[in-house]
Protein backbone atom coordinates (compact mmCIF):
# COMPACT_ATOMS: atom_id res chain seq x y z
CA UNK A 1 0.00 0.00 0.00
CA UNK A 2 1.13 3.54 -0.90
CA UNK A 3 1.97 5.94 1.76
CA UNK A 4 -0.16 9.08 1.79
CA UNK A 5 1.61 11.76 1.19
CA UNK A 6 -0.90 14.74 1.11
CA UNK A 7 -3.25 15.02 3.43
CA UNK A 8 -6.79 17.43 3.00
CA UNK A 9 -9.74 18.41 5.32
CA UNK A 10 -12.01 21.01 4.40
CA UNK A 11 -15.29 22.17 6.02
CA UNK A 12 -17.99 25.67 6.08
CA UNK A 13 -17.27 28.24 8.01
CA UNK A 14 -20.36 30.66 8.39
CA UNK A 15 -18.34 33.67 7.32
CA UNK A 16 -16.97 35.50 4.43
CA UNK A 17 -14.24 34.04 2.21
CA UNK A 18 -11.95 37.52 3.18
CA UNK A 19 -12.81 37.55 6.93
CA UNK A 20 -11.27 34.34 7.09
CA UNK A 21 -8.68 35.28 4.43
CA UNK A 22 -7.66 37.94 6.92
CA UNK A 23 -6.44 35.49 9.08
CA UNK A 24 -4.76 32.82 7.21
CA UNK A 25 -2.71 36.21 5.42
CA UNK A 26 -1.34 37.30 9.25
CA UNK A 27 1.11 34.93 10.67
CA UNK A 28 0.98 36.33 13.69
CA UNK A 29 -2.50 34.21 14.09
CA UNK A 30 -1.61 31.03 13.18
CA UNK A 31 -0.39 29.79 16.70
CA UNK A 32 -4.30 30.67 17.52
CA UNK A 33 -5.41 27.69 15.02
CA UNK A 34 -2.31 25.10 14.74
CA UNK A 35 -4.32 21.75 15.55
CA UNK A 36 -0.36 20.37 15.57
CA UNK A 37 0.62 22.46 18.49
CA UNK A 38 3.64 23.61 17.21
CA UNK A 39 3.77 26.97 16.57
CA UNK A 40 4.81 29.25 18.67
CA UNK A 41 5.11 33.03 17.89
CA UNK A 42 5.54 34.73 14.47
CA UNK A 43 5.61 38.67 14.72
CA UNK A 44 3.24 41.02 13.68
CA UNK A 45 4.00 42.90 10.50
CA UNK A 46 4.27 39.77 8.11
CA UNK A 47 1.01 39.77 6.19
CA UNK A 48 1.06 37.89 3.14
CA UNK A 49 0.32 39.56 -0.07
CA UNK A 50 2.25 37.85 -3.02
CA UNK A 51 4.02 34.50 -4.40
CA UNK A 52 7.91 35.18 -3.26
CA UNK A 53 7.41 36.35 -0.06
CA UNK A 54 8.70 34.90 3.28
CA UNK A 55 7.54 34.73 7.17
CA UNK A 56 9.09 33.48 10.06
CA UNK A 57 7.91 31.53 12.78
CA UNK A 58 8.84 30.26 16.25
CA UNK A 59 8.18 26.68 16.74
CA UNK A 60 7.45 25.61 20.06
CA UNK A 61 10.49 23.87 20.44
CA UNK A 62 12.19 27.05 20.52
CA UNK A 63 13.51 26.28 16.38
CA UNK A 64 12.41 29.10 13.26
CA UNK A 65 11.43 28.27 10.38
CA UNK A 66 11.28 30.60 7.28
CA UNK A 67 7.96 30.28 5.41
CA UNK A 68 8.35 31.08 1.76
CA UNK A 69 4.94 31.52 -0.26
CA UNK A 70 4.91 29.36 -3.48
CA UNK A 71 1.06 29.93 -4.01
CA UNK A 72 -0.88 33.12 -3.23
CA UNK A 73 -5.08 34.52 -4.68
CA UNK A 74 -6.25 37.04 -2.23
CA UNK A 75 -9.33 36.21 -0.50
CA UNK A 76 -8.90 32.51 -2.05
CA UNK A 77 -4.88 30.38 -1.55
CA UNK A 78 -2.10 31.07 0.18
CA UNK A 79 0.47 27.92 0.65
CA UNK A 80 4.04 27.69 1.77
CA UNK A 81 7.30 25.65 2.34
CA UNK A 82 8.66 25.86 5.67
CA UNK A 83 12.87 25.39 6.18
CA UNK A 84 15.03 25.87 8.63
CA UNK A 85 16.71 29.12 8.69
CA UNK A 86 19.44 29.34 6.14
CA UNK A 87 18.29 26.63 4.75
CA UNK A 88 16.61 25.33 1.44
CA UNK A 89 12.86 24.03 1.74
CA UNK A 90 12.85 20.33 2.57
CA UNK A 91 10.24 19.96 0.18
CA UNK A 92 6.80 20.14 1.97
CA UNK A 93 4.13 22.56 1.52
CA UNK A 94 1.42 23.88 3.63
CA UNK A 95 -1.99 24.93 2.13
CA UNK A 96 -5.23 27.42 2.72
CA UNK A 97 -7.83 27.35 -0.05
CA UNK A 98 -11.22 29.28 0.79
CA UNK A 99 -14.36 28.89 -1.70
CA UNK A 100 -16.70 30.90 -1.19
CA UNK A 101 -20.27 29.52 -1.48
CA UNK A 102 -22.18 32.59 -1.21
CA UNK A 103 -22.01 36.24 0.69
CA UNK A 104 -21.94 34.65 4.57
CA UNK A 105 -20.33 31.29 3.96
CA UNK A 106 -17.11 29.78 2.76
CA UNK A 107 -15.75 26.26 2.30
CA UNK A 108 -12.05 26.02 4.00
CA UNK A 109 -9.36 23.55 2.95
CA UNK A 110 -5.74 22.96 4.36
CA UNK A 111 -3.86 20.55 2.51
CA UNK A 112 -0.45 19.21 4.17
CA UNK A 113 1.30 17.88 1.41
CA UNK A 114 5.20 16.34 1.75
CA UNK A 115 5.15 14.40 -1.15
CA UNK A 116 8.10 16.09 -2.43
CA UNK A 117 9.85 15.71 0.72
CA UNK A 118 13.61 13.84 -0.09
CA UNK A 119 15.03 13.85 3.92
CA UNK A 120 14.23 10.42 5.44
CA UNK A 121 14.98 12.02 8.89
CA UNK A 122 11.93 14.27 8.29
CA UNK A 123 9.16 11.87 7.49
CA UNK A 124 8.16 10.83 11.16
CA UNK A 125 7.20 14.54 11.75
CA UNK A 126 6.06 14.87 8.77
CA UNK A 127 3.68 11.77 9.70
CA UNK A 128 2.53 13.37 12.91
CA UNK A 129 0.68 15.59 10.61
CA UNK A 130 -2.64 13.90 10.32
CA UNK A 131 -5.77 14.29 9.08
CA UNK A 132 -7.06 15.03 12.49
CA UNK A 133 -4.57 17.43 13.55
CA UNK A 134 -5.61 19.49 9.97
CA UNK A 135 -9.34 19.02 11.21
CA UNK A 136 -8.15 20.76 14.62
CA UNK A 137 -6.75 23.36 12.55
CA UNK A 138 -9.53 24.19 10.55
CA UNK A 139 -11.88 23.69 13.98
CA UNK A 140 -9.51 26.20 15.90
CA UNK A 141 -10.03 28.59 12.87
CA UNK A 142 -13.83 28.41 12.76
CA UNK A 143 -13.58 29.86 16.52
CA UNK A 144 -10.99 32.38 15.86
CA UNK A 145 -12.64 33.70 12.92
CA UNK A 146 -16.22 33.31 14.43
CA UNK A 147 -14.74 35.24 17.89
CA UNK A 148 -13.81 37.86 16.09
CA UNK A 149 -16.73 38.46 13.87
CA UNK A 150 -19.00 38.35 17.26
CA UNK A 151 -16.39 41.12 18.50
CA UNK A 152 -14.40 39.56 20.86
CA UNK A 153 -10.91 39.89 20.83
CA UNK A 154 -8.99 36.59 20.72
CA UNK A 155 -5.58 36.34 22.39
CA UNK A 156 -2.63 33.12 22.61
Amino acid sequence: MTEQRIISTEREIALPAAEIFKLIADPSRHPQFDGNDNLAHADQGQRINRVGQSFTMELTSGKQRVNEIVEFEEGRVIAWKPAPVGEEAPGHLWRWELEPIDNVTTLVRHTYDWSQLTDEGRFDRARANTKEALDRSVTKLAEVAEALDAGAEVTD
